[in-house]
């Protein structure tokens, strides 16, 4: 009777999560937005909802604490064609410590490309080139604190470059993953990229100052620079739930369903599943984003295969996404363990 009374309380929160989606949008006011592309090919297939999933390394994306779910070592690398060919690059290890918990390292890399500065006078371009660069750096630790229950965080530096400005920050992720009933239904919660607001500074934001333009015989020419306003970072909190369940000794289903409160734009809901036979292959569906006000993602689809190589496992991952007015993207995730 607990364990029914614990579903009805999630089944509501989620319920409920649905009549807050009329808040106002903040899009636009936050820095860094490279944080929220989903580097697994696996879970964006699924619709991106794995707050509540441990079943490989790019989960801890979603939720730090699926890192003490895991067993031994392990990289996973994701390549994306992201929006109008900007190249999407993530990489993750695992390092496992026993009954202490497990490490866990990643880098975050997103490339514009050179791209031809163009002005009023030259629109044609200038014969200057630019480009823009985020980084993101990342080391975090999990735990299982009991066999149902585990807890996890991340601590990550931030870099953004555009031309010859930077912005840097640094920030944290904290998650847990509960068991609901063994085996079965789990619940998770994550908060991610809780961090400090950052600005841009550099040489493109100095400039030749006239302090009195009226005046005649003085410097018109002072050196000066511009002053951005501080940005916060994405701050995305995330409470799902996932529920795997088999039918015979191969055929091997998961669903999954998150809610997403984030602080610059409006709340959603996304859901998916995947079905795995004999732990070889997988078919994945999802649609992400559901009632958010503007959205421009939904439909999801992709596939991988799982191979057991001499002591290693091989783990190739597809997936495609549907992105409204920007057409789609495409991800590939692979991975190996021991």
């Amino acid at each position: 009777m607990k364990k029914l009374n614990i579903v009805k309380v999630i089944g509501l929160a989620l319920i409920l999560n649905v009549f807050t989606l009329f808040a106002q949008s903040k899009t636009g006011t936050t820095v860094a937005q490279f944080l929220l592309i989903e580097p697994s090919a696996r879970y964006m297939a699924m619709g991106n909802a794995a707050v509540a999933s441990y079943e490989d390394l790019t989960s801890s994306f979603y939720n730090p604490a699926a890192i003490g779910r895991l067993s031994g070592y392990g990289m996973q690398f994701t390549h994306s064609i992201w929006i109008a060919d900007i190249q999407y690059d993530y990489v993750s290890a695992l390092v496992s410590m026993g009954s202490m918990g497990n490490l866990f390292f990643s880098i975050t890399s997103l490339n514009s490309g050179e791209i031809d500065v163009r002005t009023v006078e030259q629109p044609k371009g200038t014969g200057e080139r630019y480009s823009v660069q985020d980084i993101a750096l990342a080391a975090g630790y999990g735990r299982k604190l009991t066999n149902r229950l585990s807890v996890g965080f991340q601590l990550s530096y931030i870099q953004e470059t555009i031309w010859h400005s930077t912005l840097a920050t640094a920030a944290i992720n904290a998650g847990t993953v509960f068991e609901l009933i063994p085996n079965s239904l789990r619940l998770g919660a994550s908060i991610s990229n809780f961090g400090l607001p950052a600005r841009f500074t550099g040489r493109d934001l100095r400039i030749q100052y006239d302090l009195y333009p009226e005046r005649y015989g003085d410097n018109s020419s002072l050196p000066g620079e511009v002053f951005t306003q501080k940005f916060p970072l994405p701050v995305m909190f995330r409470v799902g739930i996932a529920m795997p369940y088999k039918v015979g000794n191969f055929n091997r289903f998961l669903f999954v369903i998150d809610a997403f409160h984030p602080n610059d734009n409006t709340e959603s809901i996304s859901l998916g599943g995947e079905y795995m036979f004999r732990d070889l292959v997988a078919l994945r569906a999802g649609y992400q984003n559901l009632f958010q006000k503007d959205s421009e993602t939904g439909l999801t689809l992709g596939g991988g295969i799982s191979l057991d190589v001499g002591g290693f496992r091989f783990i190739l991952d597809y997936a495609w996404a549907d992105r409204g007015r920007l057409n789609q993207t495409q991800h590939f995730t692979l991975g190996i363990f021991f």
